[in-house]
């Protein structure tokens, strides 16, 4: 099954194509764009071998290829390696007709898209998501960006893709802990805006027998599975193409895909990103819950509804042991959704619905984080 859906914004229209096997029709999508000049492939260094592979089907279809690779995890979204990347392509002919092709998960996507985005003020790009996180979130959108000292991805612009090609043949390589920060942001989706498809994934997990101590998996082999996870990953998809349809630059409805993100965010920074983007959204969308619990926005059985759904894929809500709940409140004021000086939070009122609240008392979020569970190890 492969599903096409089209971003419509002010700056762009493009695709964005939902598939198995959908990189064996990319040259001739770029040819279809109008892209002939040259193509600048940034990988992750554990796709070498389809990067690679990418690469020689594109030379045989008469393109001329560059490729690097960049060393996997969040530390590669930094002034240095943009700085790499800025001489590699500068010194190697890089001109504006070129494009750039992001090949690889969130952090190959915000960092060879913002590259893109700033390099003789701004070349093509093309996002070729290998990861589920990047497939459902992170590629659709045109958010890039590089991390601060102070702040993850507060360095960054706004740079649309020209197309979207989302293979999700190659989910079945992800390392599980990979696949299970992914899910993460599916959950998301159905939280803020798809009730139906949050009773979908529920259905499903109820279907194959999945929960915390038997999650759910990716089988290649399995092909009716294969099927319904990828009919699955295309609606979440279509959540966030219609969402930064409707705002592109996060000027309102977008913020809501920050669901789970603002105490996630923080986590992912005091932790040294030790835990991946997904693990610390699923806990940020527990502590995001509970708060709207404490406000009175939703019952409590939204939270242990929301905490079954991410074990089912298996995603933790525990706090690691070793945070310092002060800097996370500390860190929470420096988040770049925050206006005059406030924090905005993004708080559920109902599966498939939330609100976004600027006046949530510090305390309130304070007891919410002595309250969280915690365990004493973080995932290897």
């Amino acid at each position: 099954m492969t599903a096409t859906f089209t971003v419509t914004t002010s700056a762009a229209s493009y695709p964005v194509v939902v598939g198995a096997g959908t990189l064996n029709t990319l040259a001739k999508r770029l040819n279809e764009l109008g892209l002939y000049g040259t193509l600048w492939l940034i990988a992750d260094e554990q796709l070498t071998t389809v990067a690679a592979q990418t690469a020689a089907s594109l030379r045989a279809s008469g393109y001329r290829v560059e490729v690097t690779t960049v060393p996997s995890g969040e530390h590669s979204k930094s002034f240095a390696e943009l700085t790499r990347l800025y001489d590699w392509m500068i010194g190697n002919g890089i001109e504006r007709r070129d494009a750039v092709l992001a090949l690889g998960g969130g952090v190959i996507g915000d960092l060879a898209g913002f590259a893109a985005a700033t390099i003789l003020r701004g070349v093509a790009l093309v996002q070729l998501p290998s990861t589920l996180l990047a497939m459902v979130d992170a590629a659709v959108g045109g958010k890039t960006g590089i991390n601060h000292p102070l702040g993850k991805n507060l360095i960054g612009a706004f740079h649309q893709p020209r197309l979207v090609l989302a293979d999700t043949n190659l989910l079945s390589t992800l390392p599980p802990r990979e696949l299970r920060a992914g899910w993460a942001e599916v959950i998301k989706h159905s939280v803020i805006r798809n009730a139906d498809l949050f009773v979908a994934l529920e259905e499903l997990a109820a279907a194959r027998g999945w929960h915390a101590d038997n999650p759910a998996g990716w089988d290649a082999t399995d092909h009716e599975l294969t099927a319904q996870l990828t009919a699955i990953i295309a609606r979440a998809v279509a959540v966030k193409v219609e969402v930064v349809s409707i705002d592109e630059f996060e000027r309102g409805e977008r913020i809501t895909l920050n669901y789970g993100h603002t105490i996630g965010h923080a986590i992912e920074q005091l932790l040294d990103y030790r835990l991946l983007h997904g693990e610390c959204v699923a806990i940020g969308m527990d502590a995001a819950a509970r708060i709207a619990v404490a406000l009175g926005l939703c019952s409590p059985e939204l939270v242990e509804r929301q905490r079954r759904l991410l074990a089912a894929y298996g995603l933790s809500v525990a706090m690691p042991a070793d945070l310092d709940h002060a800097a996370i409140l500390a860190l929470i004021t420096r988040d770049k959704k925050v206006q005059a000086g406030k924090v905005r939070w993004v708080l559920p009122t109902a599966i498939g619905q939330v609100v976004v609240r600027a006046d949530v008392p510090a305390e309130i979020v304070a007891a919410v984080l002595s309250q969280a569970t915690i365990h004493a190890v973080t995932p290897e």
